[in-house]
C-alpha cells in the first residue's frame, strides 16, 4: 500500500499525523443539525403494527441499519417528535450502553423515521456523507469513544463530546474516491463473510441431523425393543444454589470459594467445560446441591426460546462445585442409563421442540420442574448400545465443530481486516489510488 508523501501533525493526540493537505474540522464546523429522540410517552404500548419506524440502539449496526425488527409509531407521535426526526443521509450513532459508537448512514430508501434517546443524529453540510460515516466508524473513533468512556459510572456519549470529535477531511472529490474504495473493498470482504457464515449454517444443520438421527433411530436403525421412561423413572431433578447476592460470586482470595458453573457454560457446549468456571463463597453451614460425575443440567429459565430447556452433561470428575439458579442439575439413577446419551437425546430437535412448548406462556421463559419430571424418553435397552451412539456422536460432532471453529477463526480474521483497511484509509495512513 502507498502512503502520501507528506504529513503534518493533526493537532489531535489520539489522532497522530495526518496527510499534509488534509484539514481539521470539529463535527460541530461540519453538520448542520445534531439531535436524539425519546421515548414516545407510554413507552413500547404506543407502538403500532404500521406507520413511521422507530428506530433504536438495536436498529444501527456498522454495516447498515437493521429494520427487520424495527418498531412503529403513529404519524401523530411522530410530528410530536419533531426535533429527532430522521432525514435521508443522516448519520446516526448509539450513544449508551453495550453498542456505543456504532454508526450508520439513514438510508434514502426509508424516507423518513424517528429515534429514542439512544441514538443521537447528524446532519452534515455536505451531502456525500460515505466518508465522515467511514470515518466515525473506524477504530481510532471507536477506541476514542472507549477511552473517553473509562471511569464514567455510565457508558454514555453526551452532545458535546460528539460536537468536538475532530475530522480529518481531505478534498471532497478525494472523499469520494476513498468511500468509493471502501465500498468496493468491503463489500468484497462482506460476501466472503456471508458465503462463511452459510457454511456454518450447513455444518449446523448437518450436525443437527446426525444427532436427531443416531438417538431416534439408532445406529442400526432397529428401535422396536427401545423403552419409554419419564425423566423421574430414572433419576431426580434438584436445584441450583440459592440464596445468593452476587456478591458471593467471583471475589479475588476468598476460602470459601469453591466452584461454580455459569450459565454460558450449560448453553454453549454439549459437555460441560471444567475450563469455564467461576466462583462462589459457599459457608460450611449452607445447604447447598453439589454437583457430580454423570450429571446433566438444564437451563430451567431464559429470556428467549433458542436457551430453554438446553442442556449439558457433566462427563468428568470435579471439585467441590455448584450450579448457577436459573438450571437444575439431574442426578441419573437407573443403572441402566449412560448419562451422555440421554444428553444427546435432550439436545435433539423434537425433544428440544418438546422443551419449548413446556416454557411458552411466561415473560420470562421458565421451565417447570414437573414437566422436565414427566418428560418422557426413548431410549435403546442396554447402557452398551446407549454409550456406543454417545461415541459415534461424540466423534461426528467432534469434527464437525472443529470446521465450525476453523470458518469462525476465518470470519474473525477477515472483520480485523475490513476494520483495519477502514482505519488506515480514513486517517491517511495510506494512500488511495484509482
Amino acid at each position: 500500500m502507498k502512503k502520501y508523501t507528506n504529513y503534518k501533525d493533526s493537532g489531535i493526540k489520539w489522532l497522530g499525523e495526518i496527510p499534509e493537505h488534509w484539514e481539521i474540522k470539529r463535527i460541530k464546523d461540519a453538520i448542520t443539525k445534531i439531535g436524539s429522540g425519546v421515548t414516545p410517552k407510554g413507552g413500547s404500548e404506543t407502538y403500532v403494527d404500521e406507520g413511521i419506524p422507530f428506530i433504536r440502539s438495536q436498529n444501527v449496526y456498522n454495516d447498515g441499519l437493521k429494520i427487520d425488527n424495527v418498531s412503529f409509531i403513529t404519524e401523530e407521535v411522530h410530528n410530536r417528535m419533531k426535533n429527532s426526526q430522521l432525514k435521508p443521509l443522516d448519520i446516526l450513532i448509539n450513544i449508551t450502553g453495550a453498542s456505543i459508537g456504532r454508526t450508520c448512514i439513514f438510508p434514502e430508501s426509508v424516507k423518513t423515521a424517528n429515534i429514542n434517546q439512544h441514538i443521537i443524529y447528524l446532519r452534515f453540510k455536505k451531502k456525500k456523507v460515505d466518508y465522515p460515516a467511514y470515518y466515525l466508524k473506524s477504530s481510532t473513533i471507536q477506541e476514542y469513544i472507549m477511552n473517553i468512556q473509562a471511569g464514567s459510572s455510565k457508558e454514555a456519549l453526551n452532545m458535546s463530546q460528539i460536537l468536538n470529535i475532530g475530522l480529518p477531511f481531505p478534498a471532497p472529490e478525494e472523499q469520494t474516491q476513498i468511500a468509493n474504495y471502501l465500498d468496493a473493498k468491503t463489500t468484497g470482504i462482506d460476501k466472503k463473510i456471508k458465503l462463511l457464515k452459510q457454511k456454518i449454517k450447513h455444518f449446523k444443520a448437518y450436525r443437527k441431523t446426525l444427532i436427531n438421527e443416531a438417538v431416534t433411530r439408532g445406529l442400526v436403525n432397529e428401535v422396536s425393543n427401545w423403552i419409554n421412561y419419564r425423566l423421574k423413572d430414572i433419576g431426580y431433578l434438584y436445584s441450583g444454589l440459592s440464596g445468593k447476592s452476587g456478591n458471593d460470586f467471583n471475589q479475588d482470595n476468598n476460602p470459601n470459594n469453591r466452584g461454580f458453573i455459569p450459565f454460558t457454560n450449560i448453553a454453549n457446549n454439549t459437555y460441560l467445560n471444567q475450563n469455564h468456571l467461576g466462583t462462589v463463597a459457599i459457608k460450611e453451614q449452607e445447604n447447598q446441591n453439589q454437583v457430580k460425575k454423570n450429571d446433566i443440567f438444564f437451563l430451567m429459565s431464559s429470556e428467549g426460546y433458542e436457551d430453554i430447556g438446553k442442556s449439558a452433561v457433566l462427563i468428568d470428575d470435579i471439585k467441590e462445585t455448584y450450579l448457577n439458579s436459573f438450571c437444575k442439575g439431574f442426578r441419573i439413577t437407573n443403572n441402566n442409563c449412560e448419562a451422555s446419551f440421554i444428553n444427546y437425546l435432550l439436545l435433539s430437535d423434537s425433544y428440544r421442540q418438546n422443551m419449548l412448548v413446556e416454557g411458552k406462556g411466561f415473560t420470562r421463559i421458565n421451565l417447570k420442574m414437573e414437566k422436565v419430571n414427566n418428560f418422557s424418553i426413548i431410549i435403546p435397552p442396554t447402557k452398551k448400545e446407549q454409550q456406543e451412539i454417545a461415541d459415534y456422536l461424540d466423534v461426528k460432532t467432534t469434527t464437525i465443530d472443529k470446521i465450525v471453529k476453523n470458518i469462525e477463526t476465518q470470519i474473525t480474521t477477515l472483520k480485523e481486516l475490513r476494520k483495519t483497511l477502514i482505519n488506515e484509509v480514513v486517517t491517511g495512513k495510506i494512500k488511495v489510488t484509482v
